[in-house]
Protein backbone atom coordinates (compact mmCIF):
# COMPACT_ATOMS: atom_id res chain seq x y z
CA UNK A 1 0.00 0.00 0.00
CA UNK A 2 0.95 3.81 -1.18
CA UNK A 3 0.83 6.17 1.98
CA UNK A 4 1.41 10.12 1.26
CA UNK A 5 3.78 10.09 4.22
CA UNK A 6 6.12 7.24 5.55
CA UNK A 7 3.56 5.05 8.13
CA UNK A 8 4.97 5.31 11.73
CA UNK A 9 6.11 1.58 12.92
CA UNK A 10 4.26 -0.77 14.88
CA UNK A 11 4.81 -0.74 19.00
CA UNK A 12 5.62 -3.98 19.89
CA UNK A 13 6.71 -6.19 23.58
CA UNK A 14 8.96 -8.69 23.39
CA UNK A 15 7.90 -12.42 23.78
CA UNK A 16 9.70 -14.21 26.21
CA UNK A 17 11.46 -17.24 24.79
CA UNK A 18 11.18 -16.20 21.17
CA UNK A 19 12.65 -13.84 18.75
CA UNK A 20 9.21 -13.26 17.73
CA UNK A 21 7.14 -9.45 19.09
CA UNK A 22 3.85 -8.66 20.03
CA UNK A 23 2.16 -5.82 18.15
CA UNK A 24 0.29 -3.54 20.29
CA UNK A 25 -3.05 -2.49 19.41
CA UNK A 26 -4.50 -0.52 21.59
CA UNK A 27 -3.76 0.33 25.36
CA UNK A 28 -6.78 0.00 27.67
CA UNK A 29 -6.18 0.62 31.75
CA UNK A 30 -8.57 -0.26 34.62
CA UNK A 31 -8.98 2.83 37.39
CA UNK A 32 -9.22 2.18 40.90
CA UNK A 33 -9.28 -2.10 40.61
CA UNK A 34 -7.43 -2.07 43.93
CA UNK A 35 -9.65 -1.46 47.04
CA UNK A 36 -6.74 -0.05 49.15
CA UNK A 37 -5.57 2.25 46.36
CA UNK A 38 -9.39 3.76 45.92
CA UNK A 39 -9.19 4.80 49.51
CA UNK A 40 -5.99 6.34 49.45
CA UNK A 41 -7.46 8.15 46.29
CA UNK A 42 -9.95 9.23 48.50
CA UNK A 43 -12.74 6.92 46.71
CA UNK A 44 -15.05 4.57 48.09
CA UNK A 45 -13.48 1.09 47.07
CA UNK A 46 -17.54 -0.70 47.08
CA UNK A 47 -17.81 -3.11 43.75
CA UNK A 48 -18.98 -0.24 41.16
CA UNK A 49 -18.96 -1.17 37.80
CA UNK A 50 -15.50 -0.54 36.51
CA UNK A 51 -14.02 1.90 34.63
CA UNK A 52 -11.08 2.68 31.74
CA UNK A 53 -9.06 5.02 30.30
CA UNK A 54 -6.64 4.53 27.32
CA UNK A 55 -3.12 5.43 26.71
CA UNK A 56 -1.65 5.21 22.89
CA UNK A 57 -0.04 1.93 22.05
CA UNK A 58 3.05 4.19 21.31
CA UNK A 59 3.31 5.45 24.96
CA UNK A 60 4.76 1.91 25.51
CA UNK A 61 8.76 2.06 27.29
CA UNK A 62 10.48 -1.47 26.23
CA UNK A 63 12.84 -3.62 26.66
CA UNK A 64 14.39 -1.75 29.93
CA UNK A 65 14.86 1.52 28.45
CA UNK A 66 15.02 4.21 30.74
CA UNK A 67 11.55 6.37 31.54
CA UNK A 68 12.31 10.05 30.27
CA UNK A 69 10.37 12.64 33.42
CA UNK A 70 7.68 14.00 31.36
CA UNK A 71 7.49 18.03 30.57
CA UNK A 72 4.68 19.71 31.85
CA UNK A 73 4.73 18.06 35.49
CA UNK A 74 6.76 18.24 38.79
CA UNK A 75 4.74 15.29 40.57
CA UNK A 76 4.74 12.11 38.63
CA UNK A 77 3.68 8.71 40.17
CA UNK A 78 4.27 5.01 39.61
CA UNK A 79 1.75 2.18 39.64
CA UNK A 80 3.08 -0.99 39.09
CA UNK A 81 0.33 -3.59 37.76
CA UNK A 82 -0.44 -6.81 35.85
CA UNK A 83 -0.49 -6.19 31.88
CA UNK A 84 -3.03 -8.63 29.99
CA UNK A 85 -2.34 -9.11 26.07
CA UNK A 86 -5.39 -10.11 24.04
CA UNK A 87 -4.58 -12.92 21.50
CA UNK A 88 -8.07 -13.17 20.29
CA UNK A 89 -10.94 -10.43 19.87
CA UNK A 90 -14.63 -10.12 20.48
CA UNK A 91 -16.99 -8.15 21.94
CA UNK A 92 -19.99 -9.03 24.21
CA UNK A 93 -17.19 -11.75 25.66
CA UNK A 94 -18.85 -13.75 28.13
CA UNK A 95 -16.92 -14.37 31.62
CA UNK A 96 -16.75 -17.68 31.54
CA UNK A 97 -15.26 -17.59 28.13
CA UNK A 98 -12.89 -14.17 28.55
CA UNK A 99 -9.43 -16.57 29.56
CA UNK A 100 -9.57 -18.02 26.33
CA UNK A 101 -9.00 -14.40 24.40
CA UNK A 102 -5.70 -14.09 26.86
CA UNK A 103 -2.48 -14.83 24.90
CA UNK A 104 -0.21 -13.97 27.66
CA UNK A 105 0.80 -11.62 30.51
CA UNK A 106 3.22 -8.84 30.97
CA UNK A 107 4.18 -6.32 34.01
CA UNK A 108 3.75 -2.85 33.61
CA UNK A 109 3.89 0.67 35.11
CA UNK A 110 0.90 3.59 34.25
CA UNK A 111 3.20 6.59 34.85
CA UNK A 112 0.70 9.35 35.83
CA UNK A 113 1.47 13.19 35.69
CA UNK A 114 -0.57 12.96 39.37
CA UNK A 115 -0.73 16.98 39.22
CA UNK A 116 -2.29 17.56 35.91
CA UNK A 117 -4.51 14.71 36.44
CA UNK A 118 -5.65 16.07 39.59
CA UNK A 119 -5.95 19.56 37.57
CA UNK A 120 -8.65 17.84 34.72
CA UNK A 121 -10.67 15.78 37.74
CA UNK A 122 -11.41 19.41 39.41
CA UNK A 123 -12.21 20.89 36.28
CA UNK A 124 -14.37 17.64 34.37
CA UNK A 125 -11.73 17.29 31.94
CA UNK A 126 -10.63 14.44 30.38
CA UNK A 127 -7.56 12.70 32.20
CA UNK A 128 -5.28 12.23 28.57
CA UNK A 129 -2.41 15.02 29.61
CA UNK A 130 -2.39 13.16 33.04
CA UNK A 131 -2.32 9.57 31.26
CA UNK A 132 -1.55 9.53 27.72
CA UNK A 133 1.44 10.97 27.77
CA UNK A 134 4.92 9.68 25.88
CA UNK A 135 6.25 7.01 27.45
CA UNK A 136 3.72 6.53 29.80
CA UNK A 137 3.55 3.01 29.58
CA UNK A 138 6.62 1.00 30.40
CA UNK A 139 5.96 -2.34 30.03
CA UNK A 140 8.10 -5.75 30.44
CA UNK A 141 8.38 -8.98 28.14
CA UNK A 142 5.33 -11.22 27.56
CA UNK A 143 4.96 -14.52 28.97
CA UNK A 144 2.39 -16.88 26.75
CA UNK A 145 -0.44 -17.74 28.97
CA UNK A 146 0.74 -21.23 27.74
CA UNK A 147 3.52 -21.25 29.46
CA UNK A 148 2.38 -20.09 33.26
CA UNK A 149 -1.22 -20.54 33.22
CA UNK A 150 -3.19 -17.05 33.64
CA UNK A 151 -2.94 -15.99 37.75
CA UNK A 152 -5.68 -15.24 39.53
CA UNK A 153 -3.34 -14.63 42.80
CA UNK A 154 -0.24 -13.93 43.86
CA UNK A 155 2.48 -10.99 44.83
CA UNK A 156 2.36 -7.78 43.17
CA UNK A 157 4.95 -5.39 43.90
CA UNK A 158 7.35 -2.59 43.44
CA UNK A 159 10.54 -1.00 44.73
CA UNK A 160 12.06 2.86 44.05
CA UNK A 161 15.86 2.66 44.95
CA UNK A 162 15.38 -0.95 46.84
CA UNK A 163 12.77 0.67 49.11
CA UNK A 164 9.20 -1.14 49.10
CA UNK A 165 6.66 1.32 47.84
CA UNK A 166 3.86 -1.03 46.90
CA UNK A 167 2.98 -4.67 47.74
CA UNK A 168 0.25 -6.53 47.23
CA UNK A 169 -1.41 -9.72 45.66
CA UNK A 170 -3.94 -10.23 42.24
CA UNK A 171 -5.90 -11.69 44.87
CA UNK A 172 -7.09 -8.44 46.09
CA UNK A 173 -8.20 -6.95 42.22
CA UNK A 174 -11.44 -5.61 42.87
CA UNK A 175 -12.60 -6.85 39.34
CA UNK A 176 -10.48 -10.32 38.07
CA UNK A 177 -9.48 -10.58 34.68
CA UNK A 178 -11.84 -12.47 33.21
CA UNK A 179 -14.84 -9.99 34.43
CA UNK A 180 -12.69 -6.94 33.58
CA UNK A 181 -12.35 -8.05 29.97
CA UNK A 182 -15.77 -9.16 29.86
CA UNK A 183 -17.14 -6.17 30.29
CA UNK A 184 -14.78 -3.93 28.62
CA UNK A 185 -15.95 -5.99 25.84
CA UNK A 186 -18.87 -4.82 26.19
CA UNK A 187 -17.60 -1.04 25.69
CA UNK A 188 -14.98 -2.01 22.78
CA UNK A 189 -14.56 -4.52 19.98
CA UNK A 190 -11.72 -5.93 21.92
CA UNK A 191 -9.13 -6.98 19.13
CA UNK A 192 -5.95 -9.06 18.78
CA UNK A 193 -3.04 -7.10 20.11
CA UNK A 194 -4.89 -5.62 22.70
CA UNK A 195 -3.25 -4.85 26.32
CA UNK A 196 -5.44 -4.25 29.23
CA UNK A 197 -3.48 -2.30 32.96
CA UNK A 198 -5.52 -4.35 35.20
CA UNK A 199 -5.01 -1.50 38.00
CA UNK A 200 -2.20 -0.83 40.56
CA UNK A 201 -2.36 -1.36 44.50
CA UNK A 202 -1.95 1.09 47.06
CA UNK A 203 1.08 3.18 47.72
CA UNK A 204 1.12 5.45 44.59
CA UNK A 205 4.18 7.82 44.48
CA UNK A 206 6.06 10.41 43.38
CA UNK A 207 9.27 9.54 41.58
CA UNK A 208 12.34 12.05 41.09
CA UNK A 209 15.04 11.81 37.74
CA UNK A 210 17.61 9.49 38.99
CA UNK A 211 15.04 6.72 40.60
CA UNK A 212 15.55 3.13 39.80
CA UNK A 213 11.97 1.28 40.06
CA UNK A 214 11.92 -2.26 39.65
CA UNK A 215 8.67 -4.38 40.49
CA UNK A 216 7.16 -7.52 39.28
CA UNK A 217 4.49 -9.77 39.65
CA UNK A 218 4.79 -13.33 40.70
CA UNK A 219 5.09 -15.96 38.26
CA UNK A 220 5.31 -13.32 35.49
CA UNK A 221 8.02 -11.56 35.56
CA UNK A 222 10.08 -8.19 36.54
CA UNK A 223 10.67 -4.86 35.32
CA UNK A 224 13.49 -2.54 35.73
CA UNK A 225 14.02 0.70 34.80
CA UNK A 226 15.57 4.18 35.40
CA UNK A 227 13.80 7.86 35.39
CA UNK A 228 15.99 10.52 33.45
Amino acid sequence: MEYVIQAPPVPSLAVAGTKARFPVRRIYCVGRNYAEHAREMGHDPTREAPFFFLKPADAIVTDGADFPYPPMSKDVHHEMELVVAIGQGGSNIPVEKALGHVYGYAVGLDMTRRDLQAEAKKMGRPWDTGKAFDASAPCSAIVPAAKIGHPGKGAIWLKVNGETRQSSDLSQLVWNIPEMIAYLSTLFTLAPGDLIFSGTPAGVAAVKRGDVLEGGVDGVGTIKLKVV
